[in-house]
């Protein structure tokens, strides 16, 4: 019963759509995308369950799905958008399908040759723990964290990103490690062991330390000496040079401090999300629309591809730093990207048949990879945005 009623559903949501194949008709109504908004979220259902196969982006000339094995730092998203649309909609289906997603995951608990911990498990199994309490959980996160934190180096004061590339750097360290931090402060509280909090917090120093320019901006890669512990190198791997402000590590610097201001409440924090995040919304060659180009400083702007995760990164974080400043530009410019990201040009139609919400995300310049295509960390920021806006509003 509950079956047919299911797709009774999304045949009326097909019917509405069928409008959305003119993109010269007028589809940008507020009842038009949340209906293709439905549309998109049931594609995920449509998905074939696989434990070596998530979902990570799709290829819109080949039409074809990019699969990855759970270890794949990609992988916690996936299950992530599970959850977050079961919270936006308390469709049970959804729910489901997270926890089936989410248990693929468990055995990256050990894997100790990544520091994307975070992502793949706080994003998945953090995400569940919103949903419901959950001793396993807990437990995967506690053990996560423990796998983590024997990639801290005491002397350099930093979590080891890569393990690539060996002949170039000695210790590289990411920017984007800083979304790592929240495990190892999560599994504290679960805990009670402040192993897990004294290292996020010195990895937070550290890259509070030698990450930045004067101007707010930050390198992407690092790398450091393991004798005297100190930067060998300040690199890009992903931007279109080694003094670019590549748009989505801009975007991880944001929201890293943020959420370790909400942990600590300690102002340097803060202060440095501020300042990065004024750097970012108020850039010369921000477009008008609030999705950046996928690096800052790419000579060839404004004939070059946006990066609508990036967009949507800084979006959810701006929600929580506007709680914590009130600074009405922070939340301007969320519902600004939310309202850019919810029109046809962002939202895949539904003729696409692939377990996607939104189009024109950036992934890896250094490899000519993902570029203007839909990745999941796009869907799974803006699924966090969305939230965290009805939460505010509520």
């Amino acid at each position: 019963m509950f079956r047919v009623s299911f797709l009774l559903i999304i045949l009326g949501f097909a019917c509405v759509s069928c409008k959305f194949k003119d993109k010269n008709q007028t589809v940008n109504s507020k009842e038009s995308i949340e209906a293709l908004l439905k549309v998109r979220y049931s594609k995920l259902l449509d998905y074939k369950l696989d434990s070596t196969a998530f979902a990570r982006s799709y290829n819109p000339k080949t039409k074809t799905i990019k699969k990855v094995p759970s270890k794949d730092w990609t992988s916690g998203f996936f299950a992530g958008n599970f959850w977050q649309i079961y919270m936006l909609t308390n469709n049970e289906v959804y729910k489901t399908k997270a926890k089936e997603w989410t248990a693929f995951i468990e055995k990256e608990k050990y894997n100790n040759k990544t520091h994307d911990m975070g992502f793949k498990v706080f994003c998945s199994f953090g995400n569940g723990l919103k949903v419901e309490n959950n001793k396993k959980y807990e437990d995967i996160i506690v053990e996560s964290a423990k796998t983590l934190s024997t990639r801290f180096n005491e002397k350099i004061g930093s979590i080891r990103s890569w393990d690539f590339n060996k002949e170039k750097w000695q210790f590289p360290v990411i920017i984007d490690n800083m979304m790592n931090l929240e495990l190892l402060f999560e599994a504290t509280k679960i805990s009670g062991d402040s192993t897990f909090y004294k290292i996020a917090v010195k990895h937070a120093n550290t890259t509070l330390k030698n990450h930045f320019r004067p101007d707010g901006s930050t390198w992407h890669v690092l790398d450091y000496d393991t004798i005297s512990g100190l930067v060998r190198a300040r690199v890009t791997h992903q931007g279109i040079d080694d003094n670019s402000a590549w748009a989505r590590g801009q975007s991880w610097a944001i929201n890293g401090f943020t959420t370790v201001y909400r942990y600590t409440k300690d102002e340097k924090y803060l202060n440095r999300a501020i300042a990065t995040a004024n750097y970012f919304i108020n850039h010369e060659n921000m477009p008008d629309d609030g999705i950046p180009y996928w690096d800052f400083d790419d000579p060839d702007i404004p004939n070059v591809f946006r990066d609508a995760s990036a967009g949507a990164i800084v979006a959810s974080a701006l929600v929580e730093l506007y709680k914590y400043t009130k600074n009405q530009s922070y939340l301007d410019y969320s519902k600004k990207v939310v309202n850019t990201l919810k029109t046809v040009d962002y939202i895949l139609s539904e003729e696409v048949e692939a377990p996607f919400i939104l189009d024109h995300s950036f992934g890896d310049w250094s490899k000519k990879h993902e570029m203007d295509e839909p990745i999941v960390y796009g869907d799974y920021y803006f699924l966090q945005t969305l939230l965290r806006l009805r939460d505010l509003e509520s």
